[in-house]
C-alpha cells in the first residue's frame, strides 16, 4: 500500500524525505540566535519576487567584544568591510 499512497501523493514522499516541517530543537526560537550562538543575528535576504531566505550572519571570535549589543546596522556594515565572508549552506533539510 505504501507504493500506492506514494503515487497518489508525491508531496507526502518529499515531506518524509527531507523532514523540513521539523523544526529542530524543540521549542526554540531561530528567529532569536544570540540566544544561541555569541555574535550572530538574524537577517532577511529577498532573493527574487515572493522569495525570502533567512539567514545568520555570525562575527568571528576575534570581533566578538566589538559586535556585544551591537544592533543589525553594525552587522550590515560588518558584512560591507573588507573582511572575507564564508557562506555555509547547511543543505535542504533542518534548520538554520
Amino acid at each position: 500500500s505504501v507504493p500506492f499512497l506514494v503515487r497518489l501523493f508525491p508531496n507526502l514522499l518529499t515531506k518524509f524525505v527531507f523532514l523540513n516541517f521539523l523544526a529542530f530543537p524543540f521549542f526554540v526560537d531561530l528567529r532569536q540566535p544570540e540566544l544561541l550562538v555569541n555574535n550572530t543575528i538574524s537577517l532577511y535576504l529577498t532573493t527574487e519576487p515572493g522569495v525570502t531566505v533567512g539567514i545568520w550572519h555570525t562575527v568571528p571570535g576575534s570581533r566578538g567584544a566589538e559586535a556585544r549589543g551591537k544592533d543589525q546596522h553594525w552587522y550590515e556594515e560588518a558584512l560591507a568591510d573588507a573582511h572575507p565572508v564564508i557562506i555555509y549552506l547547511h543543505g535542504n533539510g533542518g534548520t538554520r
